[in-house]
């Protein structure tokens, strides 16, 4: 399991204050309103700060962080990924799953077929959807509604699902 979770990149500067524009790679931007402390992912290392204030700009959230405030102070993390660890994430309901921990896990169909294992979830408007690649190295779409994903087991590493008739046919090249 991964100790930090990327919430954001930071996408660019923001006035002359320090502060900080954030393209959220989270589902809900109004968990930046909480957020207290966090870490900037710079390739090499990652940089604690703390968060001193936070609004949003056209959906965006605008971060200031403590002791950065000046512009020089941030420019050089343009780009680089914005991080919490896992014990400062959002707390997840009942049969949610931070995508990091559902990438990698084997996928199996309930009639005990393997179908391969998941390398990413496309989210959608509608439902997410699990991509899942296949021993011959071809992708398959599973949307992740109930009727198709009835159990996720992070814990054991399994996914089960449900094939509705054609969908390994739809998939199909």
């Amino acid at each position: 399991m991964e100790k930090y979770l990327r919430v954001g990149v930071i996408a660019n500067t923001h006035g002359v204050r320090g502060e900080v524009k954030i393209y959220a790679t989270t589902d809900d931007i109004r968990r930046f309103k909480k957020l207290k402390e966090c870490f900037i992912d710079t390739g090499k290392e990652k940089i604690p700060v703390e968060v001193e204030s936070c609004k949003f700009f056209k959906e965006m959230p605008i971060l200031k962080f403590r002791s950065m405030d000046q512009m020089g102070d941030v420019e050089g993390f343009k780009g680089k990924d914005l991080l919490v660890s896992r014990e400062h994430a959002v707390k997840l309901k009942k049969n949610e799953f931070f995508i990091v921990d559902l990438v990698g896990l084997s996928v199996e169909s309930d009639e005990g077929m393997p179908v391969g294992i998941l390398t990413d979830v496309l989210q959608t408007g509608a439902n997410d959807v699990f991509v899942v690649k296949t021993e011959a190295g071809d992708e398959v779409l599973i949307p992740y509604i109930e009727q198709c994903v009835p159990e996720i087991h992070p814990e054991t590493g399994k996914i089960m699902v449900h094939l509705l008739p054609g969908l390994l046919d739809l998939n199909r090249r």
